[in-house]
């Protein structure tokens, strides 16, 4: 485990997530403990997974990206900007197609070069032998 996660462990996860309370749960109650066991414990929903996909962006961790991007989209690598700097995470809305596919619609907030930039999507999810995976950004 990096120092950077043993750092966030006890830190609010980067994507915001909250609890029932309304307070932020912590990094290794939240996607930490998906990016930590990704082949015991994967993330048991669409969003929970594109969650998780946003704090491994911010952590720079390409292997969870990749294990978690579905084959038939999968690039062969994912390039990090140093400079980009994770501003926020907000989840719009989930849909559950059924029980092997999902979307979740989202925006992430960053700024690279002193330049804020939004993503906004909708995001195609396909559940594969138990496991959701993040299939493409949806048309």
């Amino acid at each position: 485990m990096s120092d950077t996660t043993q750092r966030l462990n006890t830190h609010a996860c980067p994507c915001g997530r909250l609890d029932a309370a309304g307070k932020p749960l912590v990094f290794a109650h939240c996607c930490g403990q998906y990016l930590d066991h990704f082949d015991s414990m994967p993330a048991p929903d669409p969003q929970s997974l594109m969650r998780s996909r946003y704090s491994a962006f911010v952590l720079g961790r390409e292997r969870y990206l990749l294990d978690t991007w579905s084959a038939e989209q999968r690039p062969s690598a994912i390039e990090f900007d140093a400079q980009t700097k994770w501003l926020g995470l907000e989840v719009k809305n989930q849909k559950i197609h059924d029980e092997h596919h999902g979307e979740v619609e989202f925006v992430a907030r960053y700024r690279i070069g002193g330049r804020a930039t939004r993503i906004h999507e909708n995001s195609e999810f396909s559940k594969i032998n138990g496991r959701w995976y993040y299939v493409k950004a949806k048309e």
